[in-house]
């Protein structure tokens, strides 16, 4: 039993460093300019935003990937790296990770890329509702707070706030975009932060599915 044990923790240690370094070898996706002329004005957005719970397994072309992260917490003003949704302090300490059949990924802003994390798909952890696995796109919001120290005890308060302004951006986005999504509240912290393999100082805020209607 000891022998079994001992090589079972063998073969996970080497599963784990074998993602580390397929994911280290990953390259950078090269997202396309996001396309920021279409969409339906404003009031009629609002009218038809709403929050679905059925998702189509069909994937998310890369422009419409684009679009939905600027419009989440993409750079609106280059000059002086502002974003589409407001930062308590400007800490901008909100990082968007991407789950996807292919991976998981980091959503780097200033370069408009997503970086690899990690060649798992994690899609079933980010949730404990059953369509979670099966929808193209689940968006993970992590609050960095090593970036709001300034923030003081109202750091995990401010992050919150933060998160339901780049939600609401999305949530926006898809109204206008025709595409289904939820934010979620409902998965396992600490099993999901270990699929994502983040740092002590990185908190999960919320989740949010993203796609084509079913």
């Amino acid at each position: 039993m000891k022998i079994r044990n001992i090589i079972y923790t063998v073969l996970i240690s080497l599963c784990v460093l074998a993602n580390a370094v397929l994911a280290e070898e990953a390259k950078p996706i090269q997202l396309p300019a996001p396309d920021m002329r279409g969409g339906k004005p404003l009031m009629q957005t609002l009218r038809e935003r709403k929050s679905s719970r059925e998702f189509s397994s069909k994937p998310l072309p890369s422009q419409v990937i684009s679009d939905l992260l600027w419009a989440a917490f993409g750079v609106n003003r280059p000059e002086s790296k502002g974003r589409t949704a407001p930062a308590a302090m400007d800490c901008q300490e909100i990082d968007i990770y991407v789950a996807m059949q292919s991976g998981l990924f980091l959503y780097e802003p200033f370069e408009n890329m997503l970086i690899p994390v990690s060649p798992e798909d994690i899609r079933a952890v980010t949730g404990k509702q059953p369509f979670v696995k099966d929808a193209p796109v689940n968006l993970i919001y992590v609050a960095d707070l090593s970036k709001a120290e300034k923030m003081g005890k109202n750091a995990e308060f401010f992050a919150a706030c933060d998160t339901g302004f780049i939600s609401e951006n999305a949530y926006l986005y898809c109204a206008s975009s025709g595409l289904s999504t939820v934010v979620r509240g409902w998965f396992d912290e600490k099993e999901l932060a270990r699929a994502m393999k983040l740092k002590p100082s990185q908190k999960i805020i919320l989740t949010q599915t993203v796609g084509y209607q079913k």
